[in-house]
């Protein structure tokens, strides 16, 4: 990863958004079409991939492991197919980066695999549980080592038998559910997964899409090992994730009149457009159309008037990563925002909650957090230097909130935005966001 620690944004108060922007490719399914491509028979071209460093810590595992992957060019990539048990041994650990989805899929898909792989992280990576994963996956009868704390690296031991089993989550989370899901093609019988809340269903789309069966019954997803996957065509949906940002800036700045095309609207995903909906947001869905096993469709927003709600617990899961912008969101409406049961949000990148809390706060919004989420109350964004630990999606967050502040922000950290939104500042100062990079 790159350690330009010095990238700032600055960004100059005012302006709207308008014009029509694709923003890059969903981060979920470019990781797994680089997974599932490379265990598949045959040739899968990918396209809208994500050129971003967390897919690229995927995409370039699987090169250490002997798969022959052209591109990516212009979000192009060619990956030919090495089949189920055509991977071979690094020589060298894997390392990730900073990306959590590639160590928790790549522990359940590496525990099958016949030779031993060590999975590294950057310093972020290397702090986040993956004890979740690991006790399952044990169950199964994979062999991986962690830290006592449960965090990387992870040795994972090659040649273990995996059994299937049928695991009852204790918290919703598809990152689980996809390591297991994996691991259970290599296992012997069927793998089930049940979840407490639904979750995103990428991994079981896209199985499908490579031929896979997969049975759901409600909140259960079973599959048996033993299968193959076969080469396919894979369009990847623009991430509605980077998407967030612009839904929360041209709702909130006045004047604007803004068009995203080819937004993945995967219906586990569509939390952030059910709740700034409900705070009153003008958000036309057009177009809509199915792309790869995934709905796609291109979305207008014009501006709007928002008022505080209390953020419904059932699309918390659904919204899980839109939250930090949504804070923005509610620091412009008007009224109290009330947000509960998104304890995860602590453990992601950065504790969330607390950062958007303190970002807020010094830019005088009044925003208490609480164990599980939130309480803001919407008014006046003012200026001022906010840090965003090196978090991506609190530095996009901050940089839309300057729409509406009274003097210029400055976000301190920005080096990790490339992690998911290659070009963010130049895509968002093209659609009238005053903003600029400093080192």
């Amino acid at each position: 990863m790159n350690k330009m620690s010095g990238l700032k944004f600055k960004v100059q108060p005012g302006g709207r958004l308008q014009g029509t922007i694709r923003v890059p490719g969903d981060k979920s399914i470019s990781h797994r079409s680089i997974m599932f491509g490379s265990l598949a028979e045959g040739t899968t071209e990918v396209s809208g991939f994500l050129q971003g460093d967390d897919s690229l810590a995927t995409l370039n595992a699987f090169r250490q492991m002997g798969v022959e992957i052209e591109g990516p060019i212009d979000g192009k990539v060619t990956i030919h197919g090495v089949g189920m048990d055509g991977l071979t041994r690094p020589d060298a650990p894997l390392y990730l980066g900073n990306s959590g989805t590639s160590m928790r899929l790549l522990s359940g898909l590496l525990a099958g695999q016949k030779f031993d792989v060590t999975l590294a992280g950057d310093e972020s990576l290397s702090g986040r549980p993956m004890g979740r994963v690991i006790n399952p996956l044990g169950e199964m009868g994979a062999e991986i080592r962690s830290n006592s704390d449960g965090t990387a690296p992870l040795q994972i031991s090659g040649g273990a038998e995996l059994k299937g089993i049928d695991y009852e989550m204790p918290m919703a989370s598809a990152q689980v559910k996809s390591s297991l899901l994996l691991a259970g093609l290599y296992a012997d019988g069927d793998t089930c997964v049940t979840e407490p809340a639904p979750t995103r269903d990428h991994t079981e789309r896209m199985l499908t899409g490579f031929g896979v069966e997969v049975k759901r019954d409600s909140n259960k997803v079973c599959l048996s090992g033993g299968g193959s996957l076969k080469a396919t065509k894979v369009d990847v949906p623009a991430d509605i994730s980077s998407a967030a940002f612009f839904l929360v800036g041209a709702s909130i700045a006045d004047g604007s009149d803004l068009t995203l095309q080819h937004v993945g609207m995967n219906p586990t995903r569509i939390g952030v457009i059910n709740i700034l909906r409900e705070m009153g947001a003008n958000i036309e869905v057009l177009n809509e159309r199915i792309s790869g096993g995934e709905p796609v469709a291109d979305l207008r927003v014009q501006s709007a008037p928002l008022h505080g709600i209390e953020i419904p617990v059932d699309q918390v899961p659904l919204a899980i990563d839109e939250f930090p912008v949504l804070f923005v969101a509610a620091a412009c409406a008007d009224g109290e925002t009330t947000l509960t049961g998104a304890e995860e949000l602590r453990v992601k990148e950065s504790d969330r909650i607390q950062v958007m809390a303190d970002g807020l706060t010094t830019l005088g919004v009044d925003a208490r957090p609480t164990p599980d989420g939130v309480v803001i109350q919407g008014g006046n964004i003012g200026g001022g230097t906010v840090y965003s630990h090196h978090d991506h999606r609190i530095s996009m967050s901050f940089a839309m909130a300057g729409l509406r502040a009274t003097a210029p922000i400055e976000i301190e950290g920005c080096d990790n935005v490339n992690t998911s939104f290659p070009g963010f500042a130049s895509l968002a100062s093209g659609a009238g966001l005053h903003i600029e990079e400093e080192l």
